[in-house]
C-alpha cells in the first residue's frame, strides 16, 4: 500500500449553508463513494477529514451536531478519521505522521471545497513531497461572492451579481492552477474504470 485517499470536509455542515442549493454537485457524497470503494478494493488506505470551528456557534461548530460524514459515507474501522481546523488537511491534524507510518506516497484527494480546502490540502501535500491526484467530479463548490460584497445577501442576490465566481469557473481556474504544477486532474471514472 503505497496510495491513499484523503476525503476532505464531505460533511453535513455545507449541506445546511443556505449557499448549497447552487453546489456544482448536490451528489458529490455519490461520488466519493465510488471511489472509496475503488480504493477499498486496490487496498489504498482511505482516511476522512472534517472540518471543525469549535465555540463558532456555526455549522462547523461540533456542537452543532453537523460536523460528521454525509448521510451515505461511513468509515471502515480501521480507516483513520481527523479533524482540521485549518484549510489544508495537514497543518492542525497527524495526517503527516499515518502517511508517513504507513510508506504512503501517492494521495488521491476529493471532497468540498474545490478551490479552498481540496485545493489547499493538494498544493500542500505536493510540496511535502507526495505525488497528487486531484480528481475534479470527486469534489464541489459553491459560486464565490467577490472580496467586496456586502455580507448577509440572499442566494439571489448573490448568484445574480455579475463578480460572483461562478461553480464552473471555480473548478476550471482550479483545474488550471494545479495540472502539470501540483497535481494530476483526474476524474473518478477514469480512476474507477466505470
Amino acid at each position: 500500500m503505497t496510495t491513499a485517499l484523503i476525503v476532505i470536509d464531505v460533511q453535513e455542515s455545507f449541506r445546511r449553508l443556505p449557499l448549497w442549493q447552487a453546489v456544482s454537485d448536490p451528489g458529490i457524497a455519490g461520488q466519493v463513494s465510488r471511489l472509496v470503494e475503488a480504493s477499498r478494493d486496490r487496498g489504498d488506505l482511505v482516511v476522512w477529514v472534517l472540518h471543525s470551528e469549535p465555540g463558532s456557534d456555526t455549522v462547523f461548530d461540533p456542537a452543532s451536531g453537523h460536523v460528521r460524514l454525509m448521510d451515505g459515507l461511513a468509515a471502515a474501522k480501521a480507516e483513520p478519521q481527523l479533524t482540521k481546523t485549518s484549510h489544508n488537511a495537514f497543518t492542525t491534524t497527524n495526517l503527516q505522521q499515518i502517511l508517513t507510518e504507513r510508506g504512503i506516497r501517492e494521495l488521491v484527494v476529493c471532497g468540498i471545497r474545490t478551490e479552498q480546502c481540496v485545493e489547499t490540502t493538494a498544493r500542500v501535500g505536493s510540496d511535502l513531497g507526495y505525488a497528487i491526484t486531484f480528481v475534479t467530479d470527486a469534489t464541489a463548490t459553491t459560486p464565490l461572492e467577490h472580496r467586496d460584497s456586502p455580507a448577509g445577501r440572499s442566494v439571489a442576490e448573490i448568484l445574480a451579481d455579475p463578480r460572483t465566481l461562478s461553480t464552473d469557473d471555480l473548478i476550471t481556474r482550479t483545474e488550471y492552477a494545479l495540472a502539470g504544477r501540483f497535481a494530476t486532474v483526474t476524474t473518478v471514472k477514469e480512476l474507477t474504470g466505470s
